[in-house]
């Protein structure tokens, strides 16, 4: 096989997920968008975290909320917890990686606030310990993970499974989902604001 056609069979395979994912997943989605919606409404925030890759997502998902996405708007309260160096070498130099984000999640979680927790495997110990605790606040819990949903997705209130056990195509379909409730977010919350 040369590689222009492996190209074009990664970006196949690449769509085929988006495209179970659009099926399987748009209710979810769609109720994590309006959990958000309500959070940034009645003045929360939401946080996110997770490792690696997923820690570069949750930047990105931050950086759309607090910049914006496509529309001219106010900024909307979004701290991904990967982000302060200093933070993260603390604590896990003076307790355990495990507790790297859950200590920043009882430093900074309020009742209402959305926490975002991503894992592709959903058994990163750090981003589970993240979403007990912050449920423990008051926090509702949404993960995205992937087809097996690991533990992250038995201890969320909406688990965003991507139907994939390919790393690469599972963090694809995130950003991807990410997009979309980003932008939907936004339509909702500044439904007259300049595009």
């Amino acid at each position: 096989m040369g590689m222009a056609e492996l190209v074009r069979e990664r970006f196949a395979a690449s769509i085929a997920v988006k495209e179970e994912a659009s099926r399987s997943l748009a209710i979810e989605i769609a109720q994590a968008v309006a959990e958000i919606v309500c959070c940034f409404r009645d003045g929360g925030k939401v946080l996110i975290a997770g490792n690696g890759g997923s820690a570069a997502d949750a930047q990105h998902i931050a950086a759309e909320f607090v910049g914006r996405f496509k529309m001219e708007r106010t900024a909307l309260p979004a701290i991904a917890l990967s982000t302060n160096t200093s933070i993260l070498t603390a604590i896990g130099n003076d307790y355990e990686y495990d507790m790297v984000f859950s200590r920043q999640v009882e430093a900074l979680v309020e009742p209402g606030d959305v926490f975002i927790g991503i894992s592709t495997s959903g058994n990163a110990e750090s981003v589970i310990r993240a979403v007990e605790a912050a449920r423990a606040k008051g926090a509702f819990a949404i993960g995205m993970t992937g087809r097996q949903g690991g533990r992250l997705a038995q201890c969320v209130d909406i688990a965003l499974r991507v139907p994939s056990d390919d790393t690469p195509r599972i963090q694809e379909t995130h950003i991807t989902i990410a997009h979309i409730i980003c932008e939907l977010v936004e339509s909702e919350m500044f439904a007259h604001a300049e595009v």
